[in-house]
This record gives structure tokens, sequence and C-alpha cells, in this order.
């Protein structure tokens, strides 16, 4: 054997089962078609969002919060309907029982620490038993995604120091090997070294190939956001057909092979049309990978208008119902909305999620936190993308700004007529504390939280009011991310062949596993379970292996 496992990932999932199989003693070969400035994969460039429940945090806040709601929320989102949904409905309740147990503690054991106000993303906004969070829960991860990379690799680099670990990069695996019915190694192609940046395309040039042995393999090699044809290939019809044009969250290595190597080999991939994609992507103006998108994360009052200037209606909201809104969408025919609001909105509303656009929470600065996030004006990443982005219009009147808004696009698409009905509607209903505009009833609930009122949302104000200007535009594209559906996983995750017997040998963590079970968030996400789903699930197969070695 050339190890007790080998790990095919290096991203975050396969970071934490290689902790843990460290900790534990196990001899580990990780095995990554990257090179090492890619180690963490996805999870680098996230915005470091945790979902924890009962938090001190939340405490501190003066939110309440309870397993027995959070469970509540999860089903409501997930809303599971399927034979295959078993193991992917005990996955999720394990999975919030953890955030309500100790996944603050494992994680503060690691060194982690959280910004202090919690941030309540997708807010839902039906019913009780329906999608969304009732309360605030998105924990940001103090460092951002480069924090929780390293909590981990830290534990790795050590396994390598002690010689249990072997990191071996630039090895694409090109097929898992099987004997008498099990999983027994891989081979594929060593490739050319390659020192492009974080997150660049790389060289595919071979060099040589490779084969390893093992008692067990553990795919961890994420989902298949970067490849777009695969995304339209799953797309569900309940969304409507896909978009002809979408922006890419993840880097180009996100392709979905994992998937492809595992059912060559038995392994059985369950609701693959389950997916979660974002409705408020803009264009990079200094993009790292190709169709490279950025992801605003939007406080609820900016007013979301389709492609030809008609306002969406409930739940297309921004930040309440992300798939709900995407569906919306989709019926108009277009592939793009827009966002008008003013520079208040943008100033107290806007952030923009990745840890590349959030340097003082990423650098960990004190100093640069407040000066962004309290002073006055938006942070500098997002009045640099306000100036230089190619899906921002900026003007003082509306008649203005609906000219600007045709000439992005290059259409006529819009009609300054059909955009100031819409505006003027909205602004009358702010004349007194009464509305029936939801909209206007959710964001001033919403200020009634702390930390909504101290840095994330405006003041109700009238988008034509002078004094809030000037006026903005901002066009959205669909942006491809998560993987809800992926390969089908018991409690240990050991992966299962099409008739719901184990494949011997063959272990998922992560995006490629659904984050466990072949989708334990069902249909929908509540945000800031990213990450969590990757340390959940590779933290329970790293211990699985450990104890069965």
């Amino acid at each position: 054997m050339d190890a007790d496992v080998v790990v095919v990932g290096s991203g975050l999932a396969g970071l934490v089962a290689t902790a843990e199989l460290v900790e534990a003693g196990r001899r580990v070969v990780v095995v990554d078609q990257e090179g090492p400035q890619d180690l963490g994969g996805q999870a680098f460039w996230s915005f470091g969002g945790m979902f924890l429940v009962d938090s001190p945090e939340q405490r501190r806040m003066g939110v309440r919060d309870s397993l027995a709601l959070a469970w509540q929320d999860w089903r409501g989102s997930a809303q599971f309907d399927r034979p295959e949904d078993a193991w992917a409905k005990r996955w999720a309740k394990a999975y919030v029982e953890f955030a309500a147990g100790d996944k603050r503690a494992y994680l503060r054991e690691r060194g982690l620490k959280f910004f202090p106000v919690v941030g309540w993303a997708e807010r839902g906004g039906g019913l009780a038993s329906g999608h969304g969070n009732s309360v605030p829960r998105f924990h940001i991860t103090w460092g951002t995604g480069p924090a929780v990379v390293e909590a981990f690799a830290r534990t790795v680099h050590e396994g390598v120091a002690r010689g249990l670990v072997r990191l071996a990069f630039r090895h694409r695996v090109e097929e898992l090997v099987v004997a008498d019915g099990a999983v027994v190694g891989v081979r594929g192609s060593v490739l050319a070294d390659d020192d492009s940046e974080r997150g660049a395309p790389s060289s595919r040039e071979v060099r040589d190939d490779f084969e390893l042995n093992a008692q067990a393999v553990v795919v961890a090699t994420g989902g298949i956001g970067a490849n777009h044809e695969l995304v339209r290939e799953m797309w569900p019809e309940r969304l409507g057909t896909p978009p002809a044009h979408m922006l890419s969250g993840v880097p180009d290595y996100v392709d979905g092979r994992g998937l492809q190597l595992a059912r060559a080999a038995g392994a059985h991939l369950v609701n693959p049309d389950r997916m979660w994609h974002y409705t408020e992507g803009v264009t990079n103006f200094a993009p790292v990978w190709p169709r490279h998108g950025i992801r605003i994360l939007p406080g609820p009052s900016s007013l979301w208008l389709d492609a030809t200037g008609e306002r969406l209606p409930v739940p297309g909201l921004p930040g309440f119902d992300t798939l709900g809104t995407l569906k919306l969408l989709r019926a108009t025919g277009h592939d793009h909305s827009w966002f008008v609001l003013t520079q208040q909105i943008i100033e107290k509303e806007f952030a923009l999620s990745g840890s590349e656009q959030n340097p003082d929470l990423t650098n960990r600065s004190v100093r640069e936190l407040a000066r962004q996030r309290l002073g006055k004006g938006a942070t500098e990443p997002v009045e640099s993308f306000k100036a230089r982005g190619a899906d921002f219009a900026v003007a003082d009147t509306l008649d203005e700004l609906v000219a600007t808004m045709n000439t992005i696009t290059g259409t006529d698409l819009l009609d300054v007529a059909t955009v100031r009905r819409h505006v003027l509607a909205r602004d009358r209903e702010l004349a007194n504390p009464f509305t029936k505009d939801l909209q206007v009833a959710a964001l001033r609930q919403a200020r009634s939280y702390r930390g909504d009122r101290l840095i994330r949302v405006a003041r109700p104000h009238r988008l034509l009011d002078p004094k809030a200007g000037p006026l903005i535009a901002v066009r959205l594209h669909v942006l491809t991310r998560k993987t809800l559906g992926g390969l089908h996983t018991d409690l240990e995750g050991r992966v299962l062949r099409s008739d719901g017997e184990v494949l011997p040998g063959l272990y998922a963590a992560g995006e490629v596993a659904g984050f466990g079970g072949g989708g334990m968030h069902g249909y929908n996400a509540l945000e800031g379970t990213f990450l969590g789903g990757c340390i959940f699930s590779g933290r329970a197969v790293g211990r699985a292996l450990a104890g069965s070695l």
C-alpha cells in the first residue's frame, strides 16, 4: 500500500478529512490536479460564512435561536420529497445538531473566531414552515475563507512534517482502480508544473502517469459550477430554461470530474437536478478565472426589476429567496435583471461575496474594518465596482439612469415611463408608517434587528430623494455556485451503489456528495452551509476511516 487513504482533492473537505486522519496517526496521500497555490480550493475564495445555531454571537445580538427552530427552517427549505432523500434527511438532521452543538467549539479549538454581528441571509419571507432563516444565523469568520483553510491546512502540514502525509500536486486522477468489487486506488496523469496565480487556469500538459494503492479512497473534488455545459444538462425543469449566459462563481477546476470518475467505478449519483445559483452576479472587472463573477450580498432596500423594467413580484426581494427569484427571472425570457438604488443604499447595504472583496475581514484588521464598515461611504471594493464595473450605471436623474442602462445592454428594452411608474409607486409607500408593499414592510422589520440597523439596512427613504443620490442601477446575472446533489453516501461517508449497498473502499465528502447523503440541503440552502457542509462531511469521513483502518 502507498498509504492508508488516498484523498482526491485538496479543497476544504479533503483537508478536513486528512486532518482527522493525521490526528489518528494514519498515512495519507492527497492528490490534486492543481498546484500548491490552490490548496483549499474554492473555500479560499469564500466570505467565510458559517451556519451556527443558538451561538453566543446570536445571543449578544438579541437573537433567540434553537435547535427546534433551525430544524423547522431546514426542513421547510429542503422540502425532501424523494425516496433517495432518506440518507440526506439523516445527514441534514445530524448537521443541524452539529451547528447547534459542538461545531463552534470544534472550530474555535482550531483557532477560528467570528465577527460579532451575525448576518441574516436567505430570509425566506413566506410561511413559518417554508423556506428561509427565521432568525440571523450567518456567522462571518474572522479572516474569511483563508482563515478557515489555514485552520485545517496547518494540521495537514504537520502531518507532512511527521511523514504521515504526502501532498501530490499536479496529479490528475483519471480512474478509480477497482478490484474484486472494491475501490483500491487511483491512477492518472502527472501534469507539468505550473505557477499560475491561485484560481487561474493551469496547464494540462502531461509529463508522466501514476498509480497509488490504498485501503480506501476519499473523493472530495467539489461540484460542477464551472462546467456550464453540465449545469445546463442537469438544469431542473422547475426553474425554467437554463440561461444562455452565466457567470462563474468558482474557478475552472470545479468541473464535475470527480462525479464522473466515481460513477464509472459503480457509485450512485442522486439529485443531479438540485443546484444553487445566485441571481445577483456582476462581472468582475479584474477576473482571475474565465467568466469570473462576484455576488452582491444585498440588503433589502434595492428595487428589483426584470430586463424590461417590470418589478419582480414576491418572493423576488433582495436577500430573501434565491431560487424562488431565479424561477421568476427565468420566466421573463431574459438572462439579466436590474437593481435600482441610491448612494445611501449602496453605502449601507452592498457587500461583495469573497475573501478578496473583503480585505478588512480577511486581513483581520480592526482599524480597516471600522473605517470601511462604520465610516462614511461604501467599502472600497464596492466603490471600485461602481466606478469600474461593466454592470454599474450612475446618474442624477431617472431619465439619465435608464438611458445608461440601455447603453449597457445595447438594447432599448427599458422604457423610462415603466421604470418611473414602479419607482414612484414604491416611493409613495414611504409617506407614512403604513404600507401594503411587502418589501417596504420587510425593510422596516429588518431594522428592528440590531445588526441590520447598525451595518446592513439603510434608513428607509424615497429612491428619488435628491439627498439620497445619485441614483444607481446594477445589471445582474446568474452566477453558478453550489451543487446540491451528488454521490449517495451513508452517515460515515461511504459511497453507495445504485442498489443501496456500500461500494467498498470509496468515501466521499463535501460538495461532490451534496455535502452528505447526496443532498442534505434538499432543494434550497440556508446559506453559511457551504463551508460548514465541507467541514462536517470531511470530519465524518476522516473519523470513520480513522476508526476502521
